[in-house]
């Protein structure tokens, strides 16, 4: 792991440089699902320069991409990595700031490296499973506990109204119990500042497996709680609805969504 470590974190400061000289230059942006799930020419050229620099260094290792570069990826055995290029598209387009290079690597099924690099920010978050979680090399403390009516809490206003996946009127509860709430546009970077303790707790639905991969590296590493907003445990490969939190917290806002 020590090898794939001082890989991962060069490869991340070259991708990186890559997407902050693209500043100057004009994307090509198109969109998947509906006109707000953006995708830009530098989403898929900083997904295949990761797919390139594993499948040479490490051919054995498999990848599963957000833009669909990678593996077919049919079970949990052997190395993964979990790789979002950019976390915070529609951000990198409109503010060149609050997007991050999310990377989490697992074996077996085992959260064994999680990366989040805030590019704009020039914030590294890094966890190594049993060793800790550091923000730019300064070790990170344990979570402690808090109550909803004392925490910030993550949430995207979408599920404050009406919509077709949640009870609106159980998470309009839940901001209104809590101290405020924030929305950065970025899942990496909210998984990153729950882990930092910037932010208390932060919820959404329908994230994928490279929105979160690294962040529960993270979490795992500074006791924070991950769950999906049922209550039940994330599962790796899947879509999830994921609620992050510190300890405490975790099972009165669960309260308020079940």
């Amino acid at each position: 792991m020590k090898s794939i470590e001082e890989h991962l974190k060069t490869w991340t400061l070259e991708a990186a440089q890559l997407l902050k000289d693209s500043f100057e230059n004009t994307l090509t942006i198109t969109y998947k699902s509906h006109i707000a799930d953006l995708v830009t020419d530098m989403d898929k050229n900083i997904e295949k320069f990761f797919i390139d620099k594993i499948q040479h260094t490490f051919p054995a290792h498999k990848v599963l991409g957000e833009e669909g570069y990678g593996d077919q990826i049919e079970g949990k055995s052997g190395v993964i990595w979990i790789i979002d290029p950019i976390d915070g598209t529609t951000n990198f387009i409109h503010q060149q700031a609050n997007f991050a290079i999310s990377i989490g690597i697992y074996e077996n099924g085992v959260g064994k490296l999680g990366l989040i690099y805030d590019v704009e920010g020039n914030n590294l978050y890094f966890a190594k499973e049993g060793e800790g979680a550091y923000l730019n090399e300064k070790k990170l403390p344990q979570l402690e506990k808090v109550t909803l009516s004392e925490a910030v809490v993550g949430v995207n206003a979408t599920w404050a109204g009406p919509n077709r996946r949640i009870n609106h009127e159980n998470v309009q509860q839940i901001i209104r119990k809590s101290r405020g709430t924030r929305s950065y546009g970025s899942a990496a970077i909210e998984l990153a500042y729950v882990a930092s303790g910037k932010l208390d707790a932060y919820m959404t639905l329908r994230l994928s497996p490279w929105d979160f991969a690294a962040g529960l590296i993270l979490l795992q590493e500074v006791g924070g709680i991950v769950s999906r907003t049922d209550g039940g445990p994330v599962q790796l490969l899947e879509q999830n609805s994921i609620l992050a939190s510190k300890p405490g917290l975790h099972n009165e806002i669960i309260e308020h969504l079940t």
